[in-house]
């Protein structure tokens, strides 16, 4: 089965926005042929690795004017803007891409997801979209996280859980940048099926 991988950029003491919902602990440089050789691999080992990405509204309303025009950014680019997109939205209609295609809105996300995770392919990608984020791990859709830390702490901010969660470790790489790539499986709890009653 294909798993939801969530990739989120985070500080070292758990923030993933500003107080104002900015985002200026994110480095800002285009990911070109400059780009550290390690980070750049763990990166590209990610984008090949799935072929579905997930968007909340806000995060997709925040893409679509860049990333289809992001020359900038090289392969990375390309192979981002070349994905299947799905976008959790109440209000959308439609979402376009610039010239590639359009992503599809679902109103319902975590019943999309189930039936992606049951299709063949590669894995799904959930881009951002804290709230989206939450709501599917409550769902026990989730499977991985992918955290992207910054070597700076806030103090303040929005924090990526607010409730306790177990995960297990399965990678940690330091790059030169002062990037840090945690990937942690998460360990959801089995289901219990239904009493039948005789």
């Amino acid at each position: 089965m294909r798993k939801l991988i969530v990739q989120q950029w985070v500080t070292v003491d758990g923030i993933v926005a500003e107080e104002d919902g900015g985002l200026g602990f994110v480095p800002g440089e285009p990911f070109s042929e400059k780009t550290e050789p390690a980070f750049k691999a763990s990166v590209m080992g990610l984008v090949d690795s799935v072929d579905t990405m997930i968007l909340g509204a806000n995060t997709y309303a925040m893409a679509k004017d860049y990333w289809p025009y992001a020359e900038e950014q090289g392969e990375y680019g390309e192979k981002v803007n070349g994905l299947a997109k799905f976008v959790a939205s109440s209000k959308l209609d439609d979402a376009p891409w610039g010239d590639f295609p359009a992503a599809t809105v679902t109103r319902d996300p975590a019943a999309t997801i189930r039936e992606l995770k049951e299709r063949d392919g590669k894995n799904l990608w959930l881009w951002g979209s804290l709230k989206l984020m939450r709501s599917l791990l409550d769902a026990g859709l989730v499977d991985e996280f992918r955290l992207m830390v910054s070597p700076v702490a806030l103090g303040k901010g929005t924090r990526l859980f607010d409730d306790r969660r177990d995960l297990k470790p399965v990678e940690a790489a330091a790059f030169e940048n002062g990037v840090v790539i945690l990937r942690y499986v998460v360990e959801n709890p089995a289901v219990e099926a239904p009493a039948v009653e005789s």
